[in-house]
């Protein structure tokens, strides 16, 4: 049986009225469920960094490193080039070998954009460490190494990363993943 006329306009206006609001129930509570995610901190796993980002960065600009040959390495960013600096210890050993290693790899991992990266060696390369047409090898100085945060960690030899202009971004601590810098750095090489 069907329901009076004068029924359906208000039926129909009610559920109208019903799907307008579940309508906006759904669009703000998602909205306030993205804003507590964000507020509080946590971020897609994607999004995050493997390495800890420094702020405020290390600001190499206006240092001019020299590398082996005594010619000097100017940052450029023009270029956009990329680096993975080291800065181990004198008597680094075995430790710099197997990471010169891991370096390696990960720039080979890097393909077609490994053209972009440079690893930069700050200080003398061990004579059984992997050498590539990446690698740069610099004099020590001074100056370099304070525009690396905590480079002398008692914990072993800090990795960094650092921008085509000259800042010092990312810093992987003693014993880290090399995936996660070769993640962070595939990232990073996408942004142009």
């Amino acid at each position: 049986m069907n329901a009076p006329i004068s029924d359906r306009p208000d039926r129909q206006r009610n559920r109208n009225r019903g799907l307008l609001i579940l309508i906006v129930v759904i669009f703000l509570g998602s909205a306030v469920v993205a804003g507590v995610l964000r507020f509080s901190g946590w971020r897609p796993e994607g999004t995050r960094n493997h390495g800890e980002l420094l702020r405020p960065p290390g600001d190499l600009r206006e240092v001019v490193p020299r590398l082996r040959d005594g010619d000097a390495y100017h940052w450029q960013p023009i270029e956009r080039q990329w680096r993975i600096a080291v800065a181990p210890p004198a008597d680094c050993g075995e430790p710099c070998v197997t990471l010169s290693t891991q370096l390696d790899t990960v720039w080979q991992l890097f393909g077609r954009e490994a053209d972009r990266v440079h690893i930069l060696w700050i200080g003398e390369l061990p004579e059984a460490a992997v050498r590539n047409t990446a690698l740069r090898e610099l004099v020590p100085d001074p100056a370099l190494r304070a525009g690396l945060p905590r480079v002398d960690d008692p914990a072993g030899v800090p990795v960094y990363v650092i921008d085509p202009n000259g800042f010092v971004i990312l810093r992987y601590a003693p014993g880290f993943d090399p995936g996660h810098l070769r993640s962070d750095m595939a990232r990073l090489l996408k942004l142009r």
